[in-house]
């Protein structure tokens, strides 16, 4: 069984701040409010916001709402199964 699909991946710029709290660091993206993670090392922060605004993108594109960050580019791309 063969499957053709269309697939558009977007790329944002993503902004981040990280802070060393007491026992984490907090990363937030200073554009978006919503965007905002924590981890025990820095990589874990980095990791974790990241998942974050994917999942964000993915929600704010479903409910029609404005991503608040820049689109660097749109890629599409044909994917056979």
């Amino acid at each position: 069984m063969k499957v053709s699909k269309k697939i558009t991946i977007a790329e944002y710029e993503l902004p981040v701040e990280i802070t060393q709290e007491d026992n984490y660091f907090l990363a937030k993206c200073p554009k978006w409010f919503d965007c905002y993670a924590q981890g025990e090392t820095l990589e874990e922060a980095i990791n974790e916001i990241s998942y974050v605004a994917s999942s964000l993108i993915e929600i704010y594109q479903e409910e029609g709402l404005k991503v608040p960050l820049k689109l660097k580019r749109i890629r599409k791309e044909n994917k056979s199964a």
